[in-house]
């Protein structure tokens, strides 16, 4: 289910929608990092184009995370043969 979010960043308050579970992994990659999840918010939105809408910036934020983390785990893998 898509949901209505808030959040402050530079002091200005912003709403964004998003899927429950880009929500829970956002929240679960700003724990990982040890930082918060308005400072993990206000990273991405600080590093989006100006096309680039803010859910759609998480969202996309989510899935670099899950492809880095996927080549990090494949590297450490011995080659198959």
């Amino acid at each position: 289910m898509i949901r209505k979010h808030s959040a402050t960043l530079h002091g200005h308050r912003t709403s964004f929608s998003l899927e429950d579970e880009f929500w829970h992994e956002l929240k679960s990659i700003a724990a990982k990092r040890g930082i918060s999840l308005a400072a993990l918010i206000a990273e991405v939105d600080d590093g989006r184009s100006e096309d680039n809408n803010l859910s759609s910036a998480l969202r996309l934020h989510v899935l670099r995370w899950f492809k880095t983390s996927l080549a990090d785990c494949l590297a450490g893998l011995p080659a198959r043969r």
